[in-house]
Parts: C-alpha cells; structure tokens; sequence
C-alpha cells in the first residue's frame, strides 16, 4: 500500500491502515485541511467544487470530501463524473474558492488522489501546499456548529460549458473540421474521458466517431498512462480499419496521445509540438509573435518551432505548477509539458486535453494532408527516460553536486535537479519526491545517441556512489 503527501494533495493506494494507504480517514483528513486552508484564506467566501473520473473507489471518496467539507461549513458545487480541466474552468466560472479533483491522472485502478486548486481554479503553490500539509499533520480542525452546515448541490452542466468554451476560441474552426469528414477512433480508458470527448468530437462535426474503452466504469482496460506499450488496442484497431487519427486520453483528461492513421504514434512529446505551431502560425500572421513555455524534461522541438515564428522558448522546472507560473511571466501563447499536456491560456492556465484535441483537429484540417505526413514536418528528436534506483542511505544532493561538478565546462541548468546541455544534445537529472530514485531523461536527434548519453550518466553515477563508499 502506498501513500504519498505532496505540495500539490495526496495520493494513494485505496484501503490498508491508516497513513499506509489512502483510506477514509486520510481522505477526510486532509479534505478538513484544505476546507481549513480555504476558510482562512476566503473567509467570505465557502464554495468549493468538486468533480472525479471515473475510478471504481471515486463515488466513496467523493462523499468523504463532500461530507467533510459541508461539516467545516463550505457549500459544496459537485460536477460528479468530470475532468480535470472542466473543474478547473468551474472553479472560476462559479467564483468559488477552491476546488478538488478526485483523480491519480494515469496512475492504475487501485490509486485515487485529491487534487487541490485555489480559487483561479489553478494547482495550489509550493508554500501553499506546504500550509496545507502542516494544517493536516497538526489535525486542529474546527468544525462548523450544526446550524452553520455547509450546503450541497449537483450540477451537471459543465461538461457542456466547457465544451462551448472551446467552440467559442477564434482559433477552433468547426467548419474547417467538419468539412474533411473526420473518421476518428477514441480510446477514453473506460473513465470520463468516454463521456466528453464523444461530445466534443460530436459538436465538432466530426463525421464518424467510434468509441473504445469508452464506458466510464472505472474498470480501465488497460495501463491508463498514455504510452505506445499500453495502447495496442486502438492501434490494431487503426490497422484493420480506415481511420484518420486515433485519439487518447488518460483518466481525468489532462494528457492527450494521438495515434496516425497508419498505426504509428504521433509521438507524446510532439501533441504539444503541432499544436503550438497551429497557434504560433496564426499569432504571427498578425505580427504578433507568442513565447512558448515547456518543462526541462520536454524535447527541444517546441524550441524550434517558437524560433522559426520569432516567438521566445523558455524552460520551467518540472510540474504543471511550474509550467503555468513561468507562462505568466514570459506571457507565453501556449504551453505544456511533453507528456500530452497542453495549456492554451486563452481559455485557461490548466493541462487540457479537450482544447488540444480541437486545435489539433483544426490543424490537420487545414494541412490537408494525414496526421503521418503532419509529423513528418517536425524536427525529429528522441527522448530516452531511465532511473536509477538508490539505497535510502545515499545522499542523492551530493551525487547531483558531483555529476554537476564532473560536467562544469557545459552549459547547466539546476532549476530542478541538473540539466546539462551540449552540442545537440541535453540530459536532465532530477531526483524523485517520493523514492530513492534519479530520474535521467536524455535527448538527440538519433535514439541511439540518447540511450547512449542516458547510459553514460547511469555509469558516471555509478562511479559517484563506489567513491563514496
């Protein structure tokens, strides 16, 4: 059983003992502690939303936090079976103070999460998470008197809100969209996904959709992480029939994968890729030309195509949270981070898979050509990602500081662990949150000379630990 306290909420196994896994009461624990957060920090103000995928424990834990919630005296709006970004647009659009996600995103059936958002419907702050955590440890909790109980209420309108939100963007063309006749399959791995994407796609106008894995049962069919290895039913699906993409979507509907329609992977880290060059195009015929913001773990190729439309690429640490602070400051036209996750500001500072798949769509509508042909027009990098697993002994600043030290000639960047850049190639250190573990991502134009970089600071590493003892 596994239990994991984070700046940004909790996650966890479901069942097992207390503290050990994420069980009802570590559930209502920390919803006190952030129902506590939000009193002190909008004492006018007592709305929370609420929303969930579709995860077989998601109704039990969204009573817990409801019921929690109400007994602090906050007046619950819950969206029910929801996503992540549409709860992140209703926090704002019902002026609440705050909001849940009842989601572990990608992580398997037995893992759920409370996700926490301040009132700009925005993943709460490094200091904020850190008054949070403090609130729950300390368990000093008021509760509400018994005439000063929080209300409750469904609303079940904000799928479609949101789905109207994005029809409204200037850059979204239905016609365009509806006019190349669409045939699309969507893989929504048996949660919410199944619910909203069909509906997008429908008020698209996209021809034919066939839906797989899309009843939201919360049984997944499989890994629920977006990655070519977990999605082999939607690729032979694509390979014995005509389709022209094959849309993915993990649980909650942050991270969006797209499929060729020749069966070959668009490549995760390139959803971002096409859709900031759609609207930086577009920027730059009104001269405007857009800055561009990804994590340091995501490919250069962003950077490329932010420079060929005069526009500005700049690197944030590792986190949605970093990526969206660091859009604010350059006043970024898109971002993301290389998993699939697009955050288009013009509709809101949140991954959304929903605003990528109608970009995108409008994208290939307008190129004319297959989503193969599309990849192509992009600069080819690959990613190699490995880890290396340490014993909890190990100092893993130190091994950090001396790899730092070892590389001292090349350009570094220690944002978030130690990126070393060179000719035209980078490799990104950082260590886990939660595990003795050091994460090394490695990228080149070639997969051979990524694995080889990965494997040659594996070894540098290696080297570091023998020293040392």
């Amino acid at each position: 059983m596994a239990l994991i306290k984070s700046i940004s909420g909790i996650r966890g196994t479901i069942g097992g003992r207390t503290g050990e896994g994420l069980t009802p009461l570590d559930v209502v624990k920390f919803a006190a502690a952030y129902g506590q957060w939000i009193q002190k920090r909008h004492p006018e103000n007592r709305s929370v939303v609420i929303g969930r995928d579709g995860r077989l424990s998601g109704e039990m834990v969204s009573k817990l936090v409801s019921a929690t919630l109400q007994g602090l005296g906050l007046n619950v709006i819950d969206l029910g079976l929801s996503t992540t970004p549409t709860v992140e647009l209703a926090v704002t659009g019902e002026q609440a103070a705050g909001g849940i996600i009842l989601t572990a995103s990608h992580n398997p059936i037995q893992w759920n999460a409370l996700k926490l958002l301040n009132e700009k419907g925005e993943f709460i702050s490094e200091e904020d998470g850190a008054e949070v955590l403090a609130l729950a440890e300390s368990e000093m909790f008021d509760f509400a008197d018994v005439r000063k109980l929080g209300s409750y209420r469904t609303d079940n309108t904000w799928l479609q809100k949101h789905i109207d939100a994005i029809l409204a963007l200037p850059l979204v063309d239905k016609e365009a969209i509806a006019a190349r006749k669409f045939k699309l399959i969507v893989d929504a791995v048996n949660s919410t996904g199944g619910i909203i994407v069909p509906m997008l796609l429908e008020a698209l106008g996209v021809e034919t959709i066939h839906r797989l894995h899309c009843e939201p049962t919360g049984q997944f069919a499989h890994n629920p992480e977006p990655l070519p290895e977990n999605l082999r039913d939607i690729i032979a699906e694509i390979k014995k029939n005509e389709y022209d993409l094959g849309i993915v979507v993990d649980p909650d509907v942050d991270r969006l994968a797209l499929i060729c329609e020749d069966g070959s992977p668009f490549g995760e880290e390139y959803t971002l890729v096409a859709v900031a060059d759609y609207v930086l195009k577009n920027r730059s015929k009104d001269l405007k030309p857009g800055n561009t913001v990804s994590n340091l773990s995501s490919t250069v190729a962003l950077r490329d195509v932010t420079q060929k439309y005069g526009g500005k690429h700049s690197a944030s640490a590792v986190g949605e949270v970093n990526v969206v602070e660091m859009m604010k400051e350059v006043d970024a036209a898109i971002g993301g981070e290389g998993n699939g996750g697009i955050i288009y500001p013009d509709l809101h500072l949140g991954r959304d898979a929903l605003v990528g798949i109608a970009l995108f769509l409008t994208h290939l509508a307008k190129f004319g050509k297959s989503a193969s042909i599309l990849r192509r027009t992009y600069p080819n990098y690959y990613i190699s990602k490995n880890k290396i697993e340490l014993t909890p002994d190990i100092n893993v600043d130190a091994v950090l500081d001396r790899i730092k030290t070892k590389y001292a000639k090349n350009p570094i960047n220690t944002i978030d662990g130690v990126k070393i850049e060179f000719d035209k190639e980078w490799v990104h250190l950082r260590k886990s949150n939660t595990e003795p573990i050091i994460r090394i991502y490695s990228e080149s134009d070639t997969l051979s000379t990524a694995d080889y970089l990965a494997n040659k600071i594996i070894s540098d590493i290696k080297e570091v630990i023998a020293d040392k003892r």
